[in-house]
């Protein structure tokens, strides 16, 4: 050791010697009163150096204030002596410091012992020292020993700070060992809760943030007269921050000295900031290190990641072989130093000793870093062991080359821990922790080449962290503008408005960046600045106790721990403190569970069961301390915890007021949708983990595989809004409508923050956003569309006006006798005041002035009519139309393209049948001209050329119609013929499509009113409804008419009409028999037609039930029946679909085909018509037919049989035929054959037609016969039968389908039967006169009949 003031003279201390006060009473006997008091007050001032720091600044302005007295006559009094006693006192207290200070010894086998003089002469010349050495070099425990030398630490404490807790505890127990027995009071240390220094203290280790606290409550830094920035080459936050701040500091302060301590790092750039500070190097030790670099196998990261734990171990075997000494293992995170430690226990025996060295370690872990032992030690440390930090016995580092590095991202708002490649400067660091006790050896788990291409030095941290805390803590101590501010690296301009951001939406400053009140809360609290909003929202909500211990806890790291090994199990114990749907809850349990478990165990049991349950007893601790520290400083706030407990909600909104930009909705995938587009998960350690929440708010979002949430709870995302500053939320508020309910304009509004959907679709009241346009849509919406809902005289009356001129506008198919709507607007918008814009608002205007003017909204037909209305009167467009015994009504509508477009006619159920489509042909006066128009011009061009102009033919042809009658195009027909004398050719309307407001349309109405289904196919509806038709009659109560059902004739006298009133609306029926599934029954229908049709079938069926035992006996004795049978069953379904009339009742062919015979004999011999209506007529058509009917089956039975024999031959003939070119024939007669004979050929066959089945089947014969000699001619016949045929069948087809009945077509189906016999057996003679052209004409008078029904 070498004593410094025997080294050194020019820094032998002073002595002892205590310099005497002034004797004032001495001057002021010797001087004039004056003149005495101006020297005591002078002679003061020049003592001031002598007294402490923190005294000078206050007793130099109270000795001002005395000479200012003194020079304006004033007597000082004893205020002179009062401030003479505190500067004696002061200067005591500095010379008992200087008495305390023993002889400093400095280690001459530090590097820096031989560099001491030239920095002693640097601080002495200069404000401010920049010391640059290596590792190992002594600078830290040497410079403040240097600076107590140097006679610093007396008026004021000579502060060092450490970039970390751990470096200044070490460190202050390191120093103050070398000074001997003195050196435990004079050095200290103070870190965060954790206070270690007394007011003797010469020396102060303390975190760089504690020197940045102090800011606030000793903005001139006058407790210390020395600051040594120690470490400053890791450029962390808190010291770039500081070296700028000293930098304005200083010229305030100019008996401050600032050492500015670096490794061999750019110190120039320390330097050039301070204004050209001098820089002395310090060499570093001189015993050589040895790189090894042994590279990580693998192809990508992934594969190096997985063989590092295996590297690892291999180079600490390696250097375990080198010899003796401990082995120092950088590992990027707490977590890989368990893993890591886990491996190196089952590799290494157990005499070797396996330490962890991270910050958050307990004091006791640490300090057995730094307590050597004698097994061989390896200690697996973070980069805290880069700098500072000197642990004893390190012969050997294994360097993986990475550590977890904090990255901000400005865009998404998210602290990042990647694990990155440490740069050339901190691999050089870790290098340096060995070869201090002798050579060393350091093996670096990466190539050469990996090294060379690294970057030089670590970004620091204020070019990517948040700095939020940073403007907060300078806005507070009014340092102005960041940008302005002399940082040594200034912080990119994204990251300062994104620090800026984050206090916006926190409420710490205003639009204009100044601090809020609230800000100034939040910089008084040691906390970050989220953490602190979240206290401040409990304050105001009443739940600071809760939030106050779940803010401790986010202080510190989760003591919940989760090692790889034991994950299963760890996450087992730790769902006892789990809450359902919020980690902020679960960290309550867990601090009632600890609290609860410290008051009953002793401190080691708690720490057994701290790790039982996978706790860190450390942490635990560290949050229980951190509590007590905030809740201290609030008390200084005067803020009270609360006795009551508060609820869930009320907690989670206080938190939420602090993270209200780590909020976020969840999305399909099971992640969530954060603010500005972030994208992240649920942890797997939080208790929300698998259940997916639609709303989380996230204590921190951290990315390292990925980006995660941690601590997280469910969320209502109504709470955000009123927590939300305002000019953080936009709105938007669209889709402006009148909502009767209300009675007034409102609007949707949606509400986001940061991008995230918080309302969607809220109604607002629109008059509050936009009261202009809330008025025009209540004006329009409520008045002109007439929503208004309060019975109003003024808006009944303009309704009825209204109706009335566009009712005219419909009948007349023109929209220009009705104003628009903007005269009917600008009506109301001249008499309605301009504040109105409700139904509520309107009302209370219309009290006050409607007494005076009655009338004052009332509208006029002149203010409402264009010009007069002439030809829309009743006689061209009538409000109903006669039909079916009763007035039809109809409504007009003038919409085109709309379904009701033209005349509706509204038809009750029950006289649908009734009505005769031609009739509604003719629609309405006022429309027939142009319906004429449209079919004349309808016509083919070389008919069409006959009437034209085709207007002037339509208005003559109206006129001269007169009255409707019949079909409307054979009257149009006839008429233009009369005019022409060129007739129109037949079917020439079958298929004209017209517009559709020139065919009627049809609304049928149930007996309620209701629109049962509508359309303009008056045959199609009636077809649809026959069912419900026949529903609607049965319920109408027919008077006089029997009901019964029966075998017999049970049912009197039965009329060919009944009437009934149903809904004041005269109905008229038609009864008929009806074929009922247990008997005979009288229905009524609709029309006279159907009912005959069903009439008949009735009869019918009720001669079968009847004479149900003669004709039984009667089929007994038919002869062949049992032949016919099999030839029956041989046949085909019916081609027509689903019979007619009465369904069958099974039993197989032979019983069909006797059924279908004894249905054929009781027609013949009973039913030559229907028009039996009584008793009497059907017993004496009964007694009539009886003795006839044994001839008539014999008759059937033979022509049935003959036409089955003729059927068998004819189709055995046909399945002959193989020649490719008589296909076509084959296949036309296989078609007849199958709409001739088939199973229900005997029911289906008219009694006419019956007897010419066999004619037709010889005429199918001979064409087979002459066939192979006359294909080209066969060919050319078939296709004359085709062009009829194939539309007759289809028509009949639908017919069928549809359960029609037309005997028009009945008819042409048969004679096509009688032209097929004209054209390929001539010689047989045909039955009636037939050829193609009079088959055609019919065929088209048929299609031109029908058109109307189909196309109106």
């Amino acid at each position: 050791m070498a004593r410094l003031g025997a080294r050194r003279p020019c820094l032998q201390r002073t002595g002892n010697a205590r310099v005497s006060a002034v004797n004032i009473g001495e001057r002021q006997r010797n001087l004039t009163r004056e003149g005495r008091a101006r020297g005591a007050v002078e002679a003061l001032l020049r003592e001031l150096p002598g007294c402490m720091g923190r005294d000078r600044e206050r007793l130099r302005h109270a000795l001002l204030a005395l000479r200012r007295r003194v020079l304006s006559g004033e007597p000082p009094g004893e205020e002179l002596e009062r401030t003479a006693a505190q500067v004696e006192a002061s200067r005591a207290r500095a010379a008992e410091r200087r008495a305390r200070v023993p002889v400093i010894e400095f280690p001459a086998v530090l590097p820096i012992t031989a560099s001491l003089d030239a920095i002693a002469e640097a601080i002495s010349a200069h404000p401010v020292t920049v010391v640059c050495g290596e590792t190992g070099s002594g600078k830290t425990t040497q410079l403040p020993k240097l600076c107590l030398a140097l006679g610093r630490g007396v008026t004021g404490v000579i502060g060092h700070t450490q970039p970390r807790r751990i470096a200044a505890r070490t460190v202050s127990a390191r120093i103050a060992q070398e000074l001997g027995p003195q050196g435990p009071s004079l050095v200290g240390h103070k870190v965060r809760f954790s206070d270690r220094t007394r007011p003797e203290t010469a020396v102060k280790l303390m975190t760089d943030g504690i020197l940045l606290a102090e800011l606030q409550s000793d903005r001139q830094l006058l407790a210390y007269d020395t600051l040594i920035v120690d470490e400053a080459h890791e450029r962390s936050l808190n010291v770039d921050f500081l070296l700028g701040y000293l930098r304005r500091l200083l010229p305030r302060r100019p008996d401050l000295k600032v050492i500015v301590t670096s490794a061999t790092i750019d110190p120039e750039r320390f330097s050039r900031h301070f204004g050209g500070a001098p820089v002395i190097e310090v060499p570093g030790r001189t015993y050589p290190v040895e790189v090894r670099y042994r590279p990580v196998a693998g192809e990508d990261d992934d594969e190096r990641d997985q063989g590092l734990p295996g590297a690892i171990l291999s180079g600490v075997d390696e250097l375990t072989r080198e010899g003796p000494g401990d082995v120092l293992v950088f590992l990027p995170g707490e977590r890989e130093i368990r893993e890591t430690s886990e491996a190196l226990r089952k590799h290494h025996p157990p005499a070797t000793e396996i330490l962890p060295l991270y910050a958050r370690l307990g004091t006791a872990e640490q300090e057995r870093v730094f307590r050597p032992s004698g097994a061989r030690r390896l200690v697996l440390a973070t980069n805290v062991a880069e700098t500072s930090l000197t642990v004893p016995g390190i012969r050997y580092v294994v360097d993986t080359g990475l550590a977890r590095v904090s990255r901000y991202s400005h865009r998404t708002k998210v602290q990042r821990l990647p694990v990155e490649r440490i740069s050339q400067a901190a691999a050089d660091q870790r290098k340096g922790r060995c070869g201090r006790l002798g050579p060393g050896v350091c093996v670096r788990l990466y190539d050469e080449a990996d090294f060379a291409l690294r970057p030089a030095f670590t970004d620091p941290e204020i070019l990517r962290t948040n700095l939020a805390a940073v403007i907060l803590r300078m806005e507070a101590l009014g340092l102005g503008a960041v940008d302005r501010f002399p940082f040594v690296d200034p912080p990119d301009p994204r990251y300062v408005n994104d620090g800026y951001r984050l206090l916006a939406e926190i409420g710490a400053v205003d639009r204009e960046r100044r601090l809020t009140p609230l800000g100034r809360d939040l910089a008084r609290l040691p906390v970050d600045p989220r953490l602190g909003r979240m206290l401040l929202a409990a304050r105001d909500l009443g739940c600071l106790a809760e939030v106050l211990i779940i803010v401790s806890a986010l202080e510190v790291q989760d003591p919940r721990e989760r090692p790889l090994a034991a994950r299963a199990a760890a996450d087992a114990s730790h769902r006892e403190f789990q809450v359902s749907g919020s980690d902020f809850l679960g960290l309550l349990r867990l601090w009632d569970f600890y609290r609860e478990q410290a008051r009953h165990l002793s401190r080691a049991k708690l720490r057994q069961l701290c790790r039982d349950r996978f706790l860190s007893y450390v942490r635990m601790r560290e949050w229980h301390d951190t509590h007590q520290q905030i809740l201290l400083l609030l008390h200084d706030m005067g803020l009270r915890t609360g006795a009551t407990p508060a609820e869930p909600a009320v907690i989670h909104r206080a938190l939420l007021s602090g993270l209200l930009g780590q909020i976020g909705v969840r999305r399909e995938d099971g992640s969530y949708r954060g603010a500005r587009g972030t994208v992240f998960h649920l942890h797997p350690s939080s208790g929300l983990a698998g259940k997916g929440p639609k709303w989380v708010v996230a204590a921190e979002l951290v990315e390292t595989s990925r980006v995660f949430a941690r601590n997280a709870a469910a969320i209502d995302p109504a709470w955000v809004e009123p927590l939300a500053p305002e000019h953080l939320i936009r709105r938007h508020v669209f889709d402006p409508h009148w909502d009767p309910d209300p009675g007034e304009v409102l609007a949707f509004e949606d509400v986001t923050l940061y991008g995230l959907p918080l309302v969607t679709r809220r109604a607002v009241h629109y008059q509050g956003v936009d009261p202009k346009g809330a008025r025009q849509m209540f004006l329009r919406s409520a008045l002109v569309e007439g929503h208004y809902r309060p019975p109003a005289p003024f808006l009944a009356h303009n309704r009825a006006l209204l109706a009335e001129v566009a009712g005219l506008e419909d009948r007349a198919r023109r929209r220009d006798i009705l104003v628009d709507d903007e005269v009917v607007f600008a009506f109301y918008d001249q008499r309605v005041p301009e504040e109105v814009a409700s139904e509520r608002q309107l009302e209370a205007w219309r009290r006050g002035v409607e007494p005076e003017d009655p009338e004052r909204l009332f509208l006029t037909r002149a203010q409402l009519m264009r010009h007069g209305a002439q030809g829309v009167g009743p006689e061209r467009f009538p409000d109903s139309l006669e039909a079916a015994g009763g007035f039809i009504p109809l409504t007009y509508r003038f919409e085109p393209g709309h379904e009701a477009d033209g005349v509706t006619a509204r038809v009750p159920l029950v006289l649908l049948p009734a009505l005769d489509p031609a009739r509604f042909d003719w629609l309405v006066p006022g429309l027939l001209q142009e319906k004429l128009t449209a079919l004349i011009r309808a016509l083919r061009r070389p008919a069409r050329r006959h009437y034209v102009p085709a207007p002037d033919f339509a208005r003559a042809c109206a006129e001269a119609l007169g009255p409707p009658r019949g079909s409307l195009h054979e009257a149009l027909g006839r008429e233009l013929l009369r005019m022409t004398g060129v007739p129109v050719p037949p079917g020439a309307w079958s298929q004209v499509e017209l517009p559709a407001h020139l065919r009627m349309r049809f609304e049928v109405l149930d007996p309620g009113g209701e629109v049962l289904t509508s359309g303009r196919d008056l045959g199609r509806l009636q077809a649809e409804l026959a069912e419900a038709v026949l529903s609607g009659l049965d319920a109408v109560h027919w008077p006089g008419l029997p009901r019964e059902s029966g075998r017999h004739w049970v049912f009197g006298d039965l009329p060919e009409q009944v009437e009934a009133v149903l809904g004041g609306v005269p109905v008229v029926g038609y009864p008929a028999l009806w074929d009922g599934a247990t008997g005979v029954s009288v229905r009524v229908f609709g029309s006279l037609a159907e009912a005959r049709a069903v009439h008949r079938e009735g009869l019918l069926r009720l001669f079968l039930l009847d004479l149900a035992p003669q004709l039984g006996a009667m089929e007994r004795r038919l002869p062949r029946m049992d032949t016919l049978c099999l030839a029956y069953g041989t046949l085909g379904p019916s081609p027509w679909g689903a019979p007619q009339g009465q369904g069958e009742e099974g039993g197989g062919p032979c019983a069909e085909l006797r059924r279908h015979v004894l249905r054929v004999v009781v027609e013949r011999c009973f039913l030559p018509d229907a028009s039996v209506r009584s008793e009497s007529a059907y017993r004496m058509r009964r007694e009539g037919g009886r003795a006839r009917m044994q001839e008539v089956a014999t008759r059937v039975v033979q022509q049935v049989g003959e036409t089955l024999g003729l059927y068998r031959e004819a189709a055995g003939r046909l399945e002959a035929l193989a020649s490719p070119a008589l296909m076509p024939a084959r296949e036309d007669l296989r078609q007849q054959l199958r709409h001739l004979v088939y199973r229900g050929f005997v029911r289906d066959t008219p009694e006419r037609w019956l007897e010419h089945l066999p004619r037709y089947l010889k005429a199918v014969l001979t064409r087979l016969a002459r066939l192979p000699g006359e294909v080209g001619r066969d060919a050319g016949r078939q296709a004359v039968a085709d062009r009829l045929w194939g539309p007759c069948r289809e028509a009949l087809v639908e017919l069928r389908a549809r359960r029609g009945h037309d005997p028009a077509l009945e008819e042409l189906r048969w004679l096509l039967e009688e032209l097929r016999v004209s054209l390929f057996a001539q010689e047989m003679r045909t039955a009636v006169p037939v050829s193609p052209t009079r088959l055609a004409r019919l065929w088209d008078d048929l299609r031109q009949r029908a058109a109307p029904a189909h196309n109106p």
